[in-house]
């Protein structure tokens, strides 16, 4: 199975269109891959669909480098209620 990390990774180089390879843990996303405002908020609506969790839009300019979104999904999964709880 693949980890999260990985994931968040084929997310993120699919929304930016760039080699995943390209893509390190601390790479800026801003001054090194090129991304936009729009592409960080993209960024979000996809982790937020495919973890089904909710992401509050405050921590946008948080997500800054893979490292920092894999921490926030992350931290916001471990809130997540367990469906059959």
């Amino acid at each position: 199975m693949r980890n999260i990390e990985e994931e968040i990774l084929t997310i993120i180089a699919e929304i930016i269109e760039k080699d995943p390879a390209e893509i390190t843990l601390d790479a800026k996303f801003y001054e090194d891959l090129g991304v936009d405002s729009m592409m960080a908020l993209e960024i979000l609506t996809a982790l937020e669909k495919k973890y089904r969790i909710t992401i509050p839009e405050e921590k946008l300019p948080q997500i800054t480098t893979l490292r920092e979104t894999v921490a926030i999904a992350q931290e916001f999964l471990g809130r997540k209620e367990p469906a059959d709880a």
